[in-house]
């Protein structure tokens, strides 16, 4: 969808801001432009819609050179989000979601149609806000008005730069959240400016990491964290990488153990006898149709009467991730609740219990997911030496050797 062939630019100082930039966007992909400031990321961006006119090479757009595009029209097919925001301020919620339909043509009645239909798909309900002007608004909310009126027109680009820097963090990480939603319902090409690898690594398909007029790496966020091309790649994402992988790193069923289960309607004798057998120090509880309801301690088993069940004193479960959550959110769960593990379900199946996930399988998961992209495999292909695993292996060793 966006293509750049050997762009340059050069400013009449001599300074080079882009120098001999070549990638490409697919269609539907969100791309992440991340760097220090001054390294050319805006630069980059600014070119696509001729803020900012190339020194060299050439810039296409869905096959077509940009250079031969009529800038306002060429504008008007991309969508523009700036951490300003930049709404008119004497024109209400609505209007400013307006612009561009109005601009093009559409009539007030559809215009303010599909205003109010982009409100409702940024989280704003617009017989709520949409009469309300930008300084009744928080940040949060002009912020998702910019949003929706850089959709309104249906644009197949959409330029954001560093559209969430102007928020606080709680804020930001609830914009970013509505933004991924939104992007996979919309799934419009995106180049997206930023200077936090953090935010890059959680919104992007790919990532663009900056020196200084140039690309160092070009990537997955899961490989420019597991495999920095370059010294200053490495150093750019900080020592801490393992840690943002966790970010980008999803829970596979793979990953998962296997504890005992019982149901709702057990016997607590049934209970006492499966943990017993296997010596476990308690259970997950399951409904009649297999989804998690919370989990029974071995402790609760030991009073066990003729015509008690395992409802009477199954306790809730707090700590649960559906399957495909990331890693971090995972051993940040781990942490909110001080649980030793959390249950993994199938949101797809109405909940319906998979596993549960344990430090040391979170912890493994991670290392699984470096190898199987330095080995270009499947996660569950890879094998990792592990400290159970090791210590299994010599059981083994030994049982058989003392044979």
């Amino acid at each position: 969808m966006i293509r750049f062939e050997h762009v340059t630019k050069r400013y009449a100082d001599g300074t080079i801001a882009v120098d001999d930039l070549s990638f490409e966007v697919a269609e539907g992909e969100l791309v992440t432009l991340v760097g220090p400031s001054g390294c050319g990321k805006t630069t980059t961006m600014k070119m696509v819609n001729r803020l900012i006119e190339p020194t060299e090479g050439g810039i296409f757009l869905g096959g077509d050179d940009i250079s031969t595009i009529d800038p306002v029209q060429l504008r008007r097919r991309i969508g523009y989000v700036i951490q300003q925001v930049g709404l008119f301020p004497h024109k209400t919620v609505l209007e400013n979601t307006a612009t561009v339909p109005h601009l093009l043509g559409w009539g007030r009645g559809k215009g303010r149609e599909r205003a109010a239909e982009l409100l409702d798909l940024v989280g704003l309900d617009p017989s709520v806000h949409g009469d309300r002007y930008p300084e009744q608004l928080s940040g949060g909310q002009r912020q998702r008005v910019g949003v929706a009126r850089a959709l309104a027109a249906d644009p197949p680009v959409l330029l954001m730069d560093e559209p969430f820097g102007a928020v606080d963090p709680v804020v930001r990480e609830r914009l970013q959240n509505e933004f991924l939603k939104l992007q996979a319902q919309v799934r419009k090409t995106v180049l997206f400016v930023t200077h936090d690898i953090e935010e890059a690594v959680r919104l992007g398909d790919r990532i663009a990491v900056y020196g200084q007029g140039r690309i160092e790496q070009f990537d997955s966020p899961a490989t420019v964290l597991g495999a920095p091309a370059t010294p200053y790649v490495a150093d750019f994402v900080g020592a801490d990488r393992g840690l943002k992988r966790l970010s980008v790193t999803p829970i596979e069923e793979s990953d998962l153990d296997q504890p005992p289960v019982v149901h709702l309607d057990d016997p607590l004798a049934t209970a006492t006898e499966r943990l017993r057998s296997e010596g476990a120090r308690w259970a997950v509880v399951l409904d009649g149709r297999d989804n998690l309801h919370g989990w029974i301690p071995a402790d609760a088993t030991g009073d066990a009467t003729a015509r008690s069940t395992v409802r009477e004193h199954a306790r809730r479960m707090e700590a649960w991730l559906p399957l495909g959550a990331p890693l971090k959110q995972a051993f940040a769960t781990m942490l909110q609740h001080d649980a030793g593990w959390i249950a993994v379900i199938d949101e797809e199946s109405e909940g319906r219990f998979l596993g549960v996930l344990t430090p040391a399988r979170l912890h493994e998961a991670l290392r699984r997911s470096i190898d199987a992209d330095a080995q270009d495999v499947p996660r569950a292909e890879v094998a990792v030496e592990t400290v159970a695993t090791v210590a299994t292996t010599a059981k083994t060793r030994s049982r058989f050797s003392s044979r």
